[in-house]
């Protein structure tokens, strides 16, 4: 497979270190350079594994993520910066990681996985790396990979303690190791583990976890070491201590155990009781606000950006920074229409879920496309930043 590539003069000088290594060598190095590595989530985890993937030299690299940069990431998701507030992660994924390394190939999916494409993506993958967030996500990324036969580098983060394993990976003797669901048949009850969003996480972990990660999926690939297959690694930042515990396959796996009983991907959400992703969020677009405008119609109109950005360019509304809605809740009005925005829309949709979610409020509106693209439909004269 990687005996036909070959590398520029440019390429033979980035990736020296790696070559001059007695074992790894050149023929390791062209194994990345063939090789196709699926990232799920470009967050905490994906930040760390996507940028030491890309400078490795990983041929092509898949990025799925459907979310938009916020500012409460930039604690620990070192891929982004303040400048890519309010763009689609994936694409500021790979402005990043193509100043990194424009020797390789980046593809995009700024969707969410589901049970309807993951077989389809995952399918021209050699193999994936889960960081996800979230319990229904982790079992389908699970499932596909089993039932396309590729690898799962799995890792996971929660506050102090960081979760690493190689599952579904056949050694060179074709044995097949076992998979999430041999270590997880199934989920825990809805509510019982609350995610990073809600409980919370040091900053630094998923640099540590995910470099790990990273470093399992390139062990993978270049067929180097002893990957973490059959065993997971548990590491407890707090007391600076970790464990490594053996696991096996189970005959019970309703995947791949005697008897099988899923032959083809199922609904997770229902599986584990939680939705993957959050609900919709009613819209209104730029000319729609601006008619409401000039009508003189009664509604109020919300900013949750940050105090600086508002003192960049603002077009009138109250503002309410998003980490602070739930304190300033009962400055908005129940009875009329409210539209909240952002600069493109994606904290404006994370606040109007917030206010939904704990008040009750059926009345909001998210701003399509933000600021910016009120300004450029509307008053282009304004500042764009």
């Amino acid at each position: 497979m990687s005996t036909d590539v070959t590398f520029s003069k440019e390429e033979l000088s980035r990736y020296n270190r790696h070559i001059i290594i007695p074992e790894f060598g050149l023929a390791a190095q062209q194994k990345l350079k063939a090789a196709k590595v699926l990232v799920v989530g470009s967050g905490g985890l994906g930040s760390p594994v996507l940028l030491y993937l890309a400078a490795a030299g990983i041929g092509t690299i898949g990025i799925v993520d459907f979310d938009v940069v916020d500012d409460s990431n930039l604690q620990r998701q070192v891929l982004f910066g303040v400048n890519e507030i309010g763009k689609p992660k994936v694409e500021a994924a790979r402005q990043r990681l193509q100043a990194l390394n424009p020797h390789i190939e980046f593809v995009l999916y700024n969707t969410q996985l589901t049970s309807q494409n993951a077989l389809n993506i995952i399918k021209d993958y050699d193999v994936v790396a889960d960081g996800t967030d979230n319990f229904p996500t982790r079992y389908l990324v699970n499932d596909a990979c089993v039932l396309l036969g590729k690898t799962n580098v799995y890792a996971s983060i929660f506050q102090f303690e960081g979760q690493v394993s190689v599952f579904n990976y056949r050694n060179a003797n074709g044995d097949l190791g076992p998979n999430y669901r041999d270590l997880y048949p199934t989920p825990p009850p809805p509510g019982l583990v609350p995610s990073c969003a809600e409980g919370g996480v040091l900053g630094v972990l998923p640099g540590i976890i995910g470099s790990l990660q990273a470093l399992e999926v390139i062990k993978v690939i270049a067929g180097v070491g002893e990957p973490l297959a059959g065993r997971f690694y548990i590491f407890d930042a707090l007391g600076f201590e970790s464990r490594t515990f053996n696991i096996s396959r189970r005959d019970d796996n309703p995947l791949n155990g005697r008897n099988p009983t899923i032959t083809q991907l199922i609904d997770y959400e229902q599986f584990c009781g939680v939705k993957a992703v959050e609900k919709p969020v009613k819209e209104i677009t730029p000319a729609a606000l601006y008619e409401l405008q000039v009508k003189g119609e009664p509604f109020q109109l919300i900013d949750v950006r940050e105090p600086y950005e508002y003192d960049i360019v603002n077009i009138g509304a109250e503002l309410i920074p998003l980490a602070t809605v739930t304190e300033q809740a009962g400055k908005i009005n129940k009875d009329q229409p409210v539209i909240v925005h952002c600069k493109v829309g994606g904290r404006s949709a994370k606040a109007i879920r917030e206010l939904e979610d704990k008040f009750g409020f059926t009345n909001l509106y998210n701003l399509k496309g933000g600021i910016l693209a009120y300004i450029d439909e509307v008053q282009p004269e304004l500042t764009k930043y």
